[in-house]
């Protein structure tokens, strides 16, 4: 008797390392997260804001990334747009700048960003204003550099005038001069904090009616060794000590305390000869992002930037999705009725059903078809509240991609590695056979993926590749459908039956009912996250594409003459039938291709509009990917 041949490594391996295994880890992992984010919430809260302006990091060159939210990168245009946006709205844009010489190349950096026109530097110590009528938006700039009855006075002024000639924004701060024209003494720290407990009522006066939103800007660290003998006294431990009051006394007050400043100046990484003179005042790359966050704080609830959720409320649900998550609950809940009723069929004495689906040669029960259905519905809402949860609410961290070569090949080496421990044969051996396709397509679908997710799109040699495999993936997929018209030659309506689910149509052929079902497959998650998610169609716009090249290479094949390989075997001339297809279906898409005004006709026609225009009203996407890839 021959030995029992001991099972390998990887045979081990693959059989704990199975769909099922995989699920229950997903399961666990979810659960883990949900946990793990629910606690952050509980104990430091979700204000996005509070994050923006009090955490981050360096992920690269001079690229600040918010902690637990994305921040989007306001061009001129993109802010003049804000302040056009919010004024429409009848709101207002007086935004004030109220402390020293730091707080005044803030203030020159933001005009500069709004201004169509450079914005000179004027005097030294002098009160400045900007004003731009086509956008309305009005900047100040109050020179108040210490904190004392002057600048009390100025927030006492404001809190007596009317709501509407109030600033709606306020950036202030100051330290650095007090330690100067005080020599560092002990004096003027406690004067700072007695004169800033003064202010700090105020504070929660301009903020009451929810009119003025104050950030008091934490002190930048300086440069000792270029500080002049004049500023020698001005040492980052003075600074430390300063911010340490104004945290202490601001923490719980209304004004929001900004420490994510301290940290840009902290971490900008540049060449010497851009770095300030003189050691104390702010580098121009430190400055742009100090900008960045206040337009990010300022403008994102008013903007609809993807990429721009800090202080961002999370959308309003519709009635499409409240309607959605009504259904998925009921199957849910429905799903559990049934679970407790099968549960409790053995109790009464039914016997349960054997391997054929029949019970002693009864047949199936309807209500095992439908807890199947139900089921499957309740697990597919449970995954949709996930994604929902992960994408339009604030409940999950989130962050702005940013592409480095290890986190792009990264992930692609982990599943080629597992991958090895996956082969299987094939007893195919056509070119292009469906078993090699379907690989094909897989690691097609996986280098677009971490293309997508880590933002490689700004690489070109890297987007260029992707590009040549989106059109690889799109040939393949149509040379699959061919190849099955070209061998089975059915395009007659079919009556299938099909229980919970499919549409039934009688004929002798069943084309029209694979050609459902391949939409059906195409389509079905996608229709799902469009009511779901609150978004179009062309949202996901790589489905609609490969749905209409399909849809094209089923009416080319379909129309008369029906051409098969059958066909061409009892008849040549069907080869001249082939290519005249394929030519005029050429000449089709040149002419959708060169004239912008057919194209937009066609496409814009009721009711298929929906299907191909953005929240917009744009056809401008669709144009662009239908026209890539057009042959």
């Amino acid at each position: 008797m021959a030995e029992q041949q001991r099972p390998t490594t990887t045979h081990e391996i693959t059989y704990y390392l199975n769909i099922e295994n995989a699920k229950i880890i997903a399961l666990f992992m979810v659960t883990g997260f949900l946990m793990y984010h629910g606690v952050i919430h509980l104990k430091y809260s979700n204000d996005t804001c509070k994050w923006l302006l009090s955490d981050g990091r360096f992920p690269g060159y001079n690229t600040w990334q918010p902690y637990g939210c994305m921040m989007h990168k306001y061009t001129k245009s993109d802010a003049r747009m804000c302040m056009h946006y919010i004024s429409y709205w009848g709101k207002r844009n007086h935004i004030a700048f109220l402390g020293d010489s730091r707080i005044r190349q803030l203030y020159y950096e933001f005009v500069n960003l709004l201004s169509n026109e450079p914005v000179k530097n004027y005097k030294a110590h002098t009160n400045l204003h900007f004003k731009d009528d086509e956008i309305k938006v009005s900047a100040d700039f109050l020179w108040h550099p210490m904190v004392n009855t002057s600048m009390f006075y100025v927030y006492k002024s404001w809190l007596m005038n009317e709501p509407l000639n109030r600033p709606n924004q306020i950036i202030t701060g100051s330290a650095t001069w007090s330690i100067k024209l005080n020599n560092a003494s002990e004096d003027a720290l406690k004067n700072f904090q007695v004169n800033l407990t003064m202010i700090q009522p105020l504070f929660k006066n301009l903020k009451a009616d929810k009119n003025t939103d104050i950030i008091w800007m934490l002190q930048d660290p300086v440069d000792e060794n270029r500080l002049g003998l004049n500023r020698s006294m001005i040492t980052n431990r003075q600074i430390d000590q300063y911010n340490k009051v104004a945290i202490d006394l601001l923490d719980e007050s209304q004004a929001k305390v900004w420490s994510s400043s301290r940290l840009v100046a902290q971490g900008i990484r540049q060449p010497a000869k851009n770095i300030a003179d003189d050691g104390l005042h702010i580098s121009k790359p430190a400055l742009q992002l100090d900008v960045q966050i206040l337009l990010n704080m300022y403008c994102n609830d008013h903007m609809n930037y993807n990429d721009g959720t800090c202080c961002r409320s999370p959308e309003a649900a519709t009635t499409v999705q409240i309607i959605t998550a009504a259904f998925f609950l009921v199957c849910f809940v429905s799903a559990i009725a049934l679970f407790v009723y099968k549960r409790r069929l053995p109790r009464n004495g039914i016997k349960p059903r054997t391997e054929n689906g029949n019970k002693n040669g009864a047949p199936k029960e309807p209500y095992e078809a439908l807890y199947e259905v139900t089921v499957s519905l309740a697990k597919l809402g449970m995954i949709m509240g996930y994604v929902y949860l992960c994408d339009r609410t604030n409940f999950f961290m989130k962050e702005n991609k940013y592409y480095t070569h290890v986190n792009f090949f990264l992930p692609f080496a982990y599943v080629m590695i597992l991958g090895f421990f996956f082969t299987e044969s094939t007893e195919q051996t056509v070119v292009l056979h469906r078993d090699q396709t379907d690989e094909w397509k897989g690691w097609m679908q996986l280098v677009i993926l971490i293309y997508h997710l880590t933002g490689a799109s700004k690489v070109l040699p890297i987007y260029m590749q992707i590009r040549v495999l989106v059109s690889s993936y799109l040939f393949l997929t149509g040379f699959g459908h061919f190849s099955f018209f070209w061998k089975k030659g059915e395009y007659s309506l079919y009556r299938c039956s099909m229980l919970g689910g499919c549409l039934n149509w009688q004929s002798r052929q069943n084309t029209f009912r694979i050609m459902l079902e391949v939409l059906f497959r195409l389509n079905f998650l996608v229709i799902v996250l469009c009511f779901v998610m609150n978004r179009p169609y062309q949202f996901y716009y790589f489905v609609p594409l490969v749905s209409y090249w399909f849809l094209v290479v089923y009416v080319t094949m379909a129309i008369w003459p029906h051409v098969t390989a059958a066909s061409t075997e009892a008849g040549k001339v069907h080869y001249f039938y082939m290519v005249a297809k394929f030519v005029i279906l050429i000449t089709l898409i040149a002419l959708f291709y060169m004239s912008e005004v057919f194209f937009d006709k066609v496409f814009l026609l009721r009711p298929i509009k929906s299907l191909f225009v953005l929240q917009d009203d744009s056809i401008s996407e669709w144009r662009f990917r239908w026209s890539l890839d057009r042959y």
